[in-house]
């Protein structure tokens, strides 16, 4: 009896044929990769299942239980404690600053705001994400991990909301896909000049929003850029009999520009 055929692969591979037929063009041979890169991370996903630890193995939030789908990006990553892995040592310094606050904007299935919560048990967490798929994960993933009664999860934040935030004892992650630039605005919300803040900048879907950033928080804070890293020697062992591809495929996060980060702290 032959295996039943994966729908999905039907799907991809229809799509890759239109994207790769007679005069296809540069952009469009670099969607059908694209297409198929995530194709393969999620059959690797299905294939590795029974590998795949059910707590996160290594990082910042290793030993978080991590079984809700990713709500926007790549799942491998983040289930290997990989995930923008450039950002471990700001994470580690906002768990010994013991902030009693900490908002995580665009905060997805709660990646991090979960994770947060669990390594600072002091500390308030404030989730918030337009999506309402995502504000469930993240219920999920913090009623999964004991935390839900220190994560509180709302939707789209606004200027006013800045103001009940306590001054010199929050810390602030944003990752709200080039929104950014609208959002954390000292001129529109004057409490985020008491917060240190952690943006991820979509310089590619917005340029220039890198800049705007440094100018309006240069005089109060100290700001450092972070770029992209693969921590490939955090892979584990079992993945060494994969194929080049495939281990690039278990760090991939499915970026398609670049987005560094900017860790801005009060001076």
């Amino acid at each position: 009896m032959s295996p039943p055929t994966d729908e999905l692969a039907v799907r991809v591979a229809a799509e890759v044929r239109r994207l790769a037929g007679p005069g296809a063009g540069d952009r469009d041979l670099a969607q059908a990769l694209r297409l198929l890169a995530k194709w393969r991370a999620a059959w690797l996903e299905r294939a590795l299942l029974r590998r795949l630890p059910k707590q996160i193995p290594a990082g910042p939030f290793a030993g978080m239980a991590y079984g809700v789908r990713a709500s926007e990006g790549a799942r491998l990553a983040r289930l290997l404690g990989v995930y923008e892995s450039s950002l471990a040592p700001v994470i580690e310094a906002m768990v010994a600053r013991r902030y009693s606050v900490v908002v995580d904007i665009g905060a997805a299935e709660g990646y991090y705001a979960v994770g947060l919560a669990l390594r600072m048990p002091g500390a308030r967490i404030l989730a918030h994400d337009g999506d309402p798929r995502a504000r469930a994960l993240c219920a999920e993933l913090a009623a999964t991990n004991g935390v839900a009664d220190r994560v509180r999860i709302g939707g789209v934040l606004t200027h006013a909301d800045f103001a009940a935030l306590p001054p010199g004892d929050c810390a602030i992650l944003c990752d709200i896909e080039g929104a950014e630039a609208e959002l954390l605005d000292p001129e529109a919300a004057p409490a985020l000049l008491g917060a240190d803040l952690l943006v991820e900048v979509h310089e590619g879907m917005k340029p220039g929003t890198l800049d705007l950033l440094r100018r309006r928080f240069e005089a109060t804070h100290d700001i450092r850029q972070i770029g992209r890293q693969l921590a490939d020697d955090a892979l584990p062992d079992w993945a060494e009999r994969l194929s080049d591809m495939d281990r690039l495929l278990l760090l991939w996060e499915w970026r398609a520009s670049p987005t560094p980060w900017l860790w801005m702290t009060r001076k």
